[in-house]
């Protein structure tokens, strides 16, 4: 995916573009697989998927699990790129936390939030004003800060602040600003402060929850950059082998393939084409698990995300459950899809992941994988090779958009903004699109 975006990106600036993959279809790790016979092949399962599976064709199964924050970068890019033209999303239903062994949703009005069982009345209260201090707080206007230095003092001291218990501590700073662990705690508060607004603003968007998926699955997200790309004059090739990435003096010159060479100046690619350029940097396993039923205590909700936070299960990264169904066109009717994702901390990672197995019973199939995380061992400054990092293990794609707006700073040279892309696409097609 963020190859995709950006080779349409760079498309749109003018830049001319050619994107070979050496897969028969778009997007890489980040592709849904149909039909459900390619996915049984995939992870080597004898046999083929039971009749009760419902058409194989009707199935599309991601890989990696992730939702888009309505109000997140991703979305902004789609939107400004006019991606979104491609694309049908939908809401979903709701948002879980896990305490003590059980699921609650997270409250997403102040309705929800005063009948919620996460926390006693006088907690309530005391959260409630800190959402009111946290969604007043502008970091231009140090009237709203009220004593708080944005850039000094820690989160923990925020919540001290605001006297918030540990339980409302932990689905804070799990299920609001998204943190995998708590190191965030003793750093400075502005950067949780706005994710606990990114949270929010996305909440007010449509309601039910802040997280938006798109029908047919997120095959869907890569595919629709690919068109951006060729509608501005880049070039696809599937199916293409990548032999070597050919380097004079320290700088990639071009790539071969099947006895040719592509001439290039710069060269983006994910870890798997360069493993001497990368480092391994740790391991995510994922469950994808296929259901009849939809998950128990989330209201027969047919799309949700759980988070585990850490500290409920003794851990140092949370755990993930990302769910979806039939209604996303991606299963079959009557069918669910839960996957489950974690960063691996033990050599028994599927015992690790066990907690939100246990929550998705019975499991029909699961299909379990344990992926390598990879960094670049370098900018990529002077060889001109910008390496792409792995998924994480994170249920959203805000990673994933940091990680696309660092590369095009280190290709460019300068901050990636929103405005001038809009200004370029402008420029290049002005008022024909009209017509």
């Amino acid at each position: 995916l963020q190859e995709c975006i950006l080779s349409g990106i760079m498309s749109v600036n003018g830049k001319k573009v050619l994107h070979m993959d050496r897969n028969s279809y778009y997007g890489g790790e980040s592709a849904s697989i149909t039909p459900l016979e390619d996915l049984y092949k995939r992870f080597n399962l004898p046999g083929t998927p039971p009749e009760s599976m419902g058409r194989g064709r009707d199935w599309n199964v991601d890989l990696i699990p992730k939702f888009l924050m309505a109000n997140g970068q991703l979305v902004k890019m789609l939107l400004y790129t006019e991606v979104t033209r491609y694309l049908d999303f939908k809401v979903i239903e709701g948002s879980f936390v896990y305490k003590g062994g059980k699921i609650y949703k997270v409250p997403s009005t102040e309705a929800e939030a005063l009948a919620s069982s996460l926390m006693g009345l006088f907690e309530k209260r005391r959260f409630r004003k800190f959402l009111v201090y946290v969604a007043n707080f502008d970091e231009n206007d140090p009237k709203t800060f009220e004593g708080v230095d944005p850039k000094k003092t820690t989160m923990r001291d925020v919540y001290k602040k605001f006297d918030l218990g540990q339980d409302v501590i932990d689905f804070t700073g799990h299920a609001l600003a998204l943190y995998r662990t708590d190191d965030y705690l003793d750093q400075p508060c502005q950067e949780t402060i706005n994710r606990i607004k990114l949270y929010s603003e996305s909440l007010a968007r449509y309601g039910k929850s802040p997280y938006l998926y798109p029908l047919y699955g997120l095959g869907e997200l890569p595919q629709g950059f690919a068109r951006l790309s060729a509608i501005y004059g880049g070039t696809y090739m599937l199916n293409k082998p990548i032999e070597e990435i050919v380097i004079e003096n320290g700088k990639v010159v071009g790539v071969k393939s099947e006895g040719e060479v592509a001439r290039c100046k710069q060269l983006i690619c994910d870890p798997s084409y360069v493993s001497d350029r990368v480092t391994k940097v740790g391991q995510v396993i994922r469950v994808i698990c296929i259901l009849s039923h939809p998950i128990k205590n989330t209201n027969d909700a047919n799309s949700c995300q759980i988070i585990i936070p850490q500290n409920q299960v003794n851990r140092k990264s949370d755990i993930y459950v990302c769910m979806i169904s039939s209604a996303h066109n991606v299963a079959a009717q009557g069918k669910y899809i839960a996957i489950a994702s974690t960063t691996v901390e033990t050599p028994d990672p599927e015992k690790e992941i066990k907690p939100a197995l246990d929550l998705l019973e019975p499991i029909e199939q699961k299909f379990v994988s344990i992926s390598d995380l990879f960094a670049p061992t370098d900018l990529g400054t002077d060889s001109q090779i910008f390496i792409s990092r792995t998924y994480d293990a994170t249920t959203h794609f805000e990673t994933t958009c940091d990680d696309i707006k660092d590369i095009y700073k280190r290709m460019m040279g300068s901050e990636f903004d929103f405005e001038e892309m809009k200004r370029k696409k402008n420029d290049i097609y002005g008022e024909e699109e009209q017509q």
